[in-house]
């Protein structure tokens, strides 16, 4: 009796934890969509003060050297380039995709700073929409499954071993 409720809770909060996936995916994907715009324009300002002197984005950052100020300066818009490329991947792939390509596509939800955003304004709700009710049904059978292996690797040193027949 115990492991049922344990079993029917495990599916319960499985599926209340899953069905919110397709609207935190879709709350991410706008947030990156806003992170995505504001690199843009570092991108787009840095290759504009790049050309203006003549030099590609890479040979401005070769000429970024000479004091700690300027190599920190040079290291740190390395890295926004690299994360913007990253980020601009990202949210194509999952610009085009509903949820069930947003769970297939779930390593593309990566970035912390878009995550954190995202959770912070993140409302979990009731899901009414297919999407939501596959996934909380996934969840649920997801959440028991769990339970279930938890329950036999508990219970498995206090099974008796079958009798011999004829002992």
């Amino acid at each position: 009796m115990i492991a049922r409720v344990l079993l029917l809770a495990g599916g319960i909060l499985g599926g209340a934890s899953a069905s919110q996936f397709p609207e935190f995916s879709q709350q991410y994907t706008q947030r990156l969509g806003g992170a995505v715009d504001a690199l843009a324009e570092v991108v787009a300002d840095f290759d504009l003060s790049a050309a203006a002197v003549g030099l590609t984005r890479d040979q401005a950052l070769a000429e970024m050297n000479g004091t700690d100020f300027l190599e920190r300066r040079r290291a740190d818009m390395a890295r926004t380039f690299v994360r913007y490329d990253r980020l601009r991947e990202d949210l194509a792939v999952l610009d085009s995709a509903g949820p069930f390509m947003r769970a297939y596509h779930v390593t593309r939800l990566t970035d912390d700073d878009v995550a954190k955003a995202a959770l912070q304004s993140f409302e979990p709700a009731v899901p009414i929409n297919f999407a939501g009710m596959v996934f909380a049904g996934s969840g649920f059978v997801a959440g028991m499954l769990a339970i279930w292996a938890i329950l036999q690797l508990v219970l498995w040193p206090f099974r008796r071993s079958p009798r011999r027949a004829g002992t």
